[in-house]
């Protein structure tokens, strides 16, 4: 089986060494970069399985870098973030970053983070994926194919179309559409979306919930999803 080729964009030097060994120590194929444009380099050159981007590096943050890597693929994608409240958190979640997380970190947490992403990624598509028990019952669907309005869900071959045009979704977001499609009208907490499509197994920061959700929004429509203040969302029937 080959190795998870990482892409690591760091630009401080000993954190960047030491995060490679680390990663390194535990099987993961490492590519690590000073830089915002030498990292977007080795993306389009290696072809990562998963990358992790420091917020702040020079010549092409990266927020910016992870936009640029979102234009053209869906691998995923953690930031790094010197502050837990710092709005380049949210910002880079708006990129299409897939997670976050704060430094100073520990190499342990780092690597359950990253795995916990890849499980996922692994996963959106498989047999066992989230959003399958029991949905084609409660919408009358056919095929596996779930239909709330103009929104169309496919469980089979995981695609999303909205009044016939074909919805481009992340994996994250194909999986956290499919939890709110298995159980339309039924309202999810944060807490529960996070242990189900984020795979944590602790508590963990809600706004990668409502940054997602948001992002999901903009691509099935503003109305498809609700707010329940205080409780979470629910997908309209």
């Amino acid at each position: 089986m080959a190795e998870t080729h990482v892409l690591f964009v760091e630009d401080d030097d000993v954190i960047r060494e030491a995060t490679q060994l680390a990663l390194e120590r535990v099987g993961f194929t490492v590519t690590a970069m000073p830089d915002g444009l030498s990292g977007l380099e080795a993306f389009r050159a290696d072809r990562p399985d998963i990358a992790l981007l420091d917020v702040m590096v020079p010549g092409l943050d990266g927020v910016s870098l992870c936009r640029r890597i979102r234009d053209e693929s869906t691998v995923p994608v953690i930031m790094l973030s010197a502050r837990a409240d710092s709005i380049d958190v949210v910002l880079g979640l708006e990129a299409g970053a897939d997670d976050y997380v704060t430094k100073p970190f520990d190499g342990a947490v780092l690597v359950a983070r990253i795995r916990a992403v890849l499980r996922r990624f692994g996963h959106a598509a498989g047999p066992d994926g989230p959003g399958r028990g029991g949905a084609e019952e409660e919408t009358g669907a056919f095929g596996g194919v779930l239909v709330f309005g103009d929104l169309e869900v496919d469980t089979d071959g995981m695609e999303v179309r909205r009044a016939g045009e074909q919805v481009a979704l992340t994996p994250t977001e194909m999986r956290l559409l499919l939890e709110f499609s298995s159980a339309p009208g039924t309202v999810l907490s944060r807490d529960k979306l996070l242990e189900r499509v984020w795979d944590y197994g602790w508590g963990g920061d809600t706004r990668v919930v409502d940054v997602h959700v948001q992002r999901l929004r903009t691509k099935i429509g503003q109305d498809r999803i609700d707010t329940v203040r205080g409780f979470g969302y629910k997908l309209r029937g």
